[in-house]
């Protein structure tokens, strides 16, 4: 499988691949390419503090290109933030029309915004002309119905778009299901846009069965398969860079993370929950690891936390993700 031309974008996970966890990954791991961060809501347009962009700031980001992603429904707030964010730097941002969960959606952002193809194109005729940077989007195939995404991409044929991402599952479906393989086909076979496959990468053969179906694609969006296998990036773009024992690196990756968390979070409480959250992407890709993980997960202090994870890496379990 010829890989040259892949592209692999680390996907926009909030509560995970924030600017810590990129950097931290690719001082450890290899394979991505870019990295889109979590969504930036607008929030009107008030001053923006700095805390507010510090994940996108291009001084923090030297590991990874980092694509900074917007949430929101105001055309003017969204100009005022893309304006802001080219002011940066970023030649290139995100607007997120996919993000599945119903806090979000019910205001009519994210996925919430796909029923309505109307309000999008008012909202595209209004912000491209407006900003420098140029505009990709992130979307599902609909909120509700996966029929959604034809009337979605006919209009988005009006518009000059960087690019189209598309997870093909629907915002009610969330994560649950499996990515729709046909409904993806169809969409690409509508559009004049380049399209970025999102969905359901999550090891090696899935990614194969992706690029034997779609041989025309060549950029692939990676989130959940990266948290449970950091080694799939490099696993599919067929790079071995390190001749280090994967435990090894594994522990070095958890070790530097914990450590860099460490300098920013408020408390030890804190620190301990954020890293139990990327426990249950990765602990289920050790070989018999449930009894011990389970230990990890029900730390309730952080020197609890450290202990278990010293013991549990003693154990050498062998790293194999389960498909």
């Amino acid at each position: 499988m010829n890989t040259d031309n892949i592209v692999i974008i680390l996907a926009p996970l909030q509560g995970f691949t924030d600017v810590t966890f990129r950097n931290v990954w690719a001082r450890h791991f290899f394979g991505i390419d870019e990295a889109m961060a979590p969504f930036i809501s607008t929030m009107g347009q008030q001053r923006l503090k700095p805390t507010r962009l510090k994940d996108v700031a291009p001084e923090n980001n030297r590991q990874l290109p980092v694509i900074p992603q917007i949430l929101g429904n105001v055309s003017a707030d969204f100009i005022f933030l893309a304006r802001h964010l080219y002011e940066m730097g970023h030649r290139r941002i995100n607007w997120n029309l996919g993000c599945p969960h119903s806090k979000i959606a019910k205001k009519h952002r994210g996925s919430g915004l796909l029923p309505y193809p109307a309000k999008i194109d008012e909202l595209l005729g209004q912000i491209i002309p407006n900003i420098s940077a140029s505009l990709s989007v992130k979307i599902r195939l609909g909120r509700r119905s996966k029929d959604e995404i034809y009337s979605l991409l006919a209009m988005f044929e009006r518009h000059s778009l960087e690019g189209i991402i598309l997870h093909p599952r629907t915002g009610i479906q969330m994560y649950e299901g499996t990515s729709d393989h046909d409904a993806f086909e169809k969409a690409i076979q509508s559009s004049r846009h380049t399209f970025t496959y999102n969905g359901d990468i999550i090891d090696l053969a899935s990614f194969k069965k992706v690029r034997d179906r779609f041989p025309n694609i060549n950029q692939f969006m990676i989130g959940r398969g990266i948290l449970s296998n950091p080694f799939l990036a490099e696993e599919i773009k067929q790079t071995q860079k390190n001749s280090t024992p994967r435990i090894e690196r594994l522990k070095g990756f958890h070790d530097d993370l914990l450590a860099e968390y460490d300098k920013i979070f408020s408390g030890p409480a804190h620190l301990a929950s954020r890293m139990k959250g990327f426990w249950n992407y990765m602990g289920p890709s050790f070989q018999e690891s449930e009894k011990p993980l389970k230990q990890i997960l029900k730390a309730t202090s952080l020197p609890a936390y450290s202990d278990r994870v010293e013991a549990f890496f003693d154990q050498n379990l062998e790293f194999l993700p389960k498909p």
